[in-house]
């Protein structure tokens, strides 16, 4: 049941979000996932049927105009900030909808174990491993692997989250990746293919092709698949997966069941109809008596 205090809402236990998550698709509907960096985000992201909340350090960014990128940089604490959007916005202002926290596995300076349980006894139902060095490559990735801020970090986190009852949702950007997530437990596999297009700061040349995402993501599960797991729920995010309609197609052409939106479903949803409305405002005659 919900939480045993309020008897509403959370904290969820795992099977409990696997449940909400199962009944979504007996109903023949998509799984959709949301990030939301405010209060109010969270708020009408739950009015508008979304099926999980994420709280990424990168909405804090996100939400004040910056690129969502800013939250793989060293701008602030990433699981403070996190916790904090969580505690003081968005579990305060939602009602039944699971909240999962983003959690920066390589964090030298915590003890990730006590981590999870301030997260869990915070009332989050999950956990989510973002920042992730997944969809960090090249040189700097080599770096990261070799001076002990490695991915494996995140396999490890999300095995001891999933030891602790908590929900884990996990990005991955390879099929090994989705391979190692799927042997420590993960509940859902998010394929990441790339920051989001779109909007006043999403990407607009560092993107792949939609053919080329579809690709990607559908070698991510079969590599999840891979180790014999026929539990996990398959999402797709990130790149040219923007819109409905995006998501749509790739539902259609992997074997995805969701979708997870961060700027998609927080920040294009606040700037072009702001702007919109803010030109409708604009057109308000000024008579001339009043002037």
């Amino acid at each position: 049941m919900p939480n045993p205090w309020t008897g509403k809402g959370n904290p969820y236990t795992r099977q409990e979000v696997r449940d909400r998550l199962q009944a979504v698709l007996d109903r023949g509907e998509a799984i959709i996932a949301a990030g939301a960096g405010t209060g109010i985000s969270a708020k009408f992201i739950e009015k508008g049927g979304a099926d999980l909340i994420i709280i990424y350090n990168s909405g804090r960014f996100r939400m004040s105009g910056h690129g969502s990128t800013c939250g793989l940089m060293a701008y602030d604490d990433a699981n403070q900030v996190a916790m904090d959007i969580g505690e003081y916005e968005v579990l305060p202002i939602v009602q039944e909808i699971p909240v999962i926290c983003g959690v920066h596995a390589t964090d030298p300076r915590r003890r990730m174990w006590h981590w999870l349980g301030r997260v869990k006894e915070m009332g989050f139902s999950g956990v989510n491993n973002f920042p992730t060095h997944t969809i960090v490559d090249g040189h700097f990735r080599r770096v990261l692997e070799e001076t002990g801020m490695s991915v494996e970090k995140e396999f490890e986190m999300i095995a001891l989250a999933h030891r602790m009852d908590l929900f884990t949702i996990v990005y991955v950007a390879t099929p090994e990746e989705a391979r190692r997530m799927a042997d420590v437990g993960a509940d859902a596999i998010i394929a990441h293919v790339g920051t989001t297009i779109g909007g006043s700061i999403g990407v607009t040349g560092a993107v792949v092709p939609m053919d080329d995402a579809v690709r990607r993501t559908q070698a991510i599960i079969e590599g999840a698949r891979a180790t014999g797991r026929k539990d996990i729920f398959f999402l797709s995010h990130g790149g040219p997966i923007c819109t409905p309609d995006d998501a749509a197609h790739v539902n259609l052409n992997t074997d995805c069941v969701g979708f997870v939106g961060a700027s998609s479903l927080e920040r294009l949803g606040v700037e072009g109809p702001l702007v919109e409305l803010t030109q409708r405002f604009k057109k308000i005659p000024a008579p001339a008596a009043k002037r």
